[in-house]
C-alpha cells in the first residue's frame, strides 16, 4: 500500500511564512507527479502547484511568486514553502500524488489527510 502525509501547517501571522511537506510512502515503484490543492469549506479544491518528476513546476496565480518547491527525491518528500501569506490563504492544503505501485504499470493517486493553515493576527 501507499502512503501520503502532510505536515508543517499551524498559525502564522499575515506576512509570515510556512513550510509545508508532502511525504509519500509504501510501495512506490515510480512518482508521476506531485500536486498541492487547498480546501475552505464551502468551496472547490484548488489547484496550487504541480511537480513533475522530470523537474517541470507549475504554479497556479494565485501562489506565484509566493511559493517555491523543493524536494527530496530519497524521501519521496515535496515542500511547498509560501510567503507572504494573507488571511485568504486559510485553508486546509492537501497534496495528491500520482505514482506506479510496485508490481504494477498504470497511474494512481493517492491523497494525504491534510493539514490547517490559519492566517490571523
Amino acid at each position: 500500500q501507499v502512503q501520503v502525509v502532510e505536515s508543517g501547517g499551524g498559525l502564522v501571522q499575515p506576512g509570515g511564512s510556512l513550510k509545508l511537506s508532502c511525504a509519500a510512502s509504501g510501495s512506490i515503484r515510480h512518482i508521476v507527479a506531485t500536486r498541492w490543492y487547498r480546501q475552505v469549506p464551502g468551496k472547490f479544491r484548488e489547484l496550487l502547484a504541480t511537480v513533475f518528476t522530470g523537474g517541470m513546476i507549475t504554479f497556479e496565480d494565485s501562489v506565484k511568486g509566493r511559493a517555491t518547491i523543493s524536494r527530496d527525491s530519497a524521501k519521496n518528500t515535496v515542500y511547498l514553502q509560501m510567503n507572504n501569506l494573507k488571511p485568504e490563504d486559510t485553508a486546509v492544503y492537501c497534496c495528491c500524488v500520482s505514482l506506479v505501485m510496485q508490481g504494477t504499470d498504470g497511474n494512481r493517486d493517492f491523497w494525504g489527510q491534510g493539514t490547517q493553515v490559519t492566517i490571523d493576527s
